[in-house]
């Protein structure tokens, strides 16, 4: 727990360091030459921050949807083994921080300079980067501080509706659009940028991404707008990330990419017994980019030719050197200096899904997502994904925890990876969403999206469950499905989170309460 001190305590030092358009005849959009000449650095500088901090850490990642999907286990039994990743929040705030302090407020100040200092394209590049933030923040607690944030007064800080919310990201994107495209040849992000160098046809296809993505979240609660806003992205003349080198890249500003920190230098975080089951049983050649062998072969008599061995989400655990020796991630993350934010892999799989949908512009269900097995398999220099892809035979195996018992589990998912056009869209979707999980490591927050508004990739529930009316009740047969609004709102703005929490489907501010997207219906079609 010393280290999570620590590593709070830094991130606050760290994060501490941190009109409109002129009338022109031929387009009242376009930048005038005397906007270039300007020095940029007072509404730039903060861009690089404000992107670092769009991804977690050990409390808000490892520590929650890391786990809880299966992606890594802690072997560190943290206040009695009675924490986040048995359903017992210890843990709430420090993304919900990390968003505020880093992201929203940085970001007001830059829309604010950039209409002083007449940069109005600074302005919508901040904004672009407030949705992809609260994006994020809303799909862990659901209503959040939007539209009214920044206000002044004494009075409530009022939350979001989520339908609310997300109709005004759509506006706000369309808005962005417009003057992105208005300016395609603008120069003048590219020193602060350290994700596409200032390349707005890039910004452009990210911008397309991210409302294919927010629209694909809302299929089953809103269809109709759903599809809109998705076939409104793929028929789009700027496109979507569709190549690696399209990648949306995040920079790590020197810092030790997490979860390499968390596994070597602290050892509190091993491969989780999920990605075990999938990797391991379906013969993925990804599992050596992902994570390092043990040494110890009695962990893996089970599968001796894969010595990879993890631990099950919310596990059992009594001292933290028995489940040290499990594997950590690759060495390889020791050194890299950026992080993937958004992929061509993940829009392949979103293509896929669409396509079952039967969305305008999708193209093919099978070319997308073998297009995204191999965009996956390539982009992590993974080999033999030509095997991988026509293997009919493989499925996922059943998890053996040799330090206790009580952390097995059978695996209920039974696909392979070969796609059949004679299945049933539901087992279609299925695999698709599985192969999207594997690929979306050390950016999973999606991956959790997915489950609860799909119920894929099929997981194992937490050996333990320690979840109580404290912060609510996860019943045996189902998983968590948000984080509870922070406790400074609690206090500090408690009408607002009071009003907030009768936007949830059950009416209560607790963890078994479902967001506005993720519906109770089973079937996907």
């Amino acid at each position: 727990m010393k280290k999570l001190c620590l590593m709070v305590l830094a991130l606050i030092l760290f994060n501490s360091c941190t009109k409109n358009f002129e009338e022109i005849n031929t387009n009242p959009n376009q930048i005038t030459d005397k906007l270039l000449e300007q020095d940029f650095n007072l509404v730039g500088s903060s861009f690089s921050v404000m992107l670092f901090n769009l991804m977690g850490h050990q409390i808000e990642e490892d520590l929650c949807y890391d786990n809880w999907m299966g992606y890594m286990g802690t072997p560190t039994p943290y206040v009695g083994n009675v924490n986040n990743t048995t359903y017992y929040l210890r843990w709430i705030d420090a993304y919900w921080n990390r968003i505020y302090g880093s992201v929203m407020s940085p970001s007001k100040q830059v829309i604010e300079l950039a209409v002083e200092k007449k940069l109005p394209l600074f302005g919508d590049w901040a904004k672009l980067v407030r949705i992809l933030a609260i994006s994020k923040l809303t799909a862990i607690h659901g209503p959040v501080i939007y539209a009214n944030y920044g206000t002044s007064g004494l009075g409530a800080i009022k939350y979001d509706k989520e339908s609310d919310l997300y109709n005004n990201m759509f506006t706000q994107l369309d808005q962005i659009e417009t003057n992105l495209k208005a300016n395609s040849t603008y120069t003048g992000f590219t020193k602060f940028d350290p994700s596409y160098k200032g390349d707005i046809a890039l910004w452009l296809k990210l911008l397309n991404s991210v409302r294919f993505r927010l629209a694909m979240r809302l299929v089953k609660v809103s269809p109709t707008i759903a599809k809109t806003q998705g076939e409104k992205a793929l028929a789009d003349a700027a496109g979507l990330i569709s190549t690696n080198a399209e990648n949306f890249l995040l920079p790590l500003n020197g810092n030790v990419m997490p979860v390499s920190m968390i596994s070597f230098d602290w050892n509190d975080t091993r491969m989780g017994a999920t990605m075990e089951s999938f990797m391991v049983g379906l013969k993925d050649g990804r599992v050596a980019k992902y994570f390092n062998e043990v040494s110890d072969a009695s962990l893996v008599t089970d599968h001796p030719s894969y010595k990879y061995k993890g631990i099950r989400s919310g596990a059992f655990i009594n001292a933290k050197d028995d489940r040290v020796p499990y594997s950590t991630v690759s060495t390889d993350f020791k050194s890299v200096q950026k992080r993937r934010g958004f992929t061509a892999s993940e829009i392949a799989f979103l293509k896929a899904e669409a396509a079952l949908r039967g969305w305008a512009g999708a193209g093919d269900a099978k070319t997308n997502y073998e297009n995204g097995v191999r965009l996956s398999f390539a982009d992590w220099g993974a080999a033999g994904v030509d095997a991988y892809l026509i293997d009919a035979t493989s499925k996922p195996i059943n998890y053996i925890d040799p330090k206790d018992s009580r952390n097995n589990f059978t695996a209920l998912s039974t696909i392979t990876v070969a796609w059949n056009e004679g299945d049933s869209n539901e087992l279609k979707l299925e695999k698709i969403i599985t192969q999207k999980y594997l690929a979306t490591f050390t950016n999973t927050l999606e991956a959790w999206v997915d489950f609860r508004r799909t119920g894929y990739p099929k997981i194992p529930h937490v050996a333990k469950n320690d979840s109580n009316p404290d912060w609510g009740i996860i019943t045996a047969d189902q998983w968590i499905k948000r984080l509870v609004f922070v406790p400074a709102e609690r206090t500090g703005n408690a009408s607002a989170v009071a009003e907030a929490s009768t936007f949830l489907s059950s009416g209560k501010d607790d963890i078994a309460s479902r967001l506005w997207w993720d519906t109770s219906t089973v079937s996907n079609f």
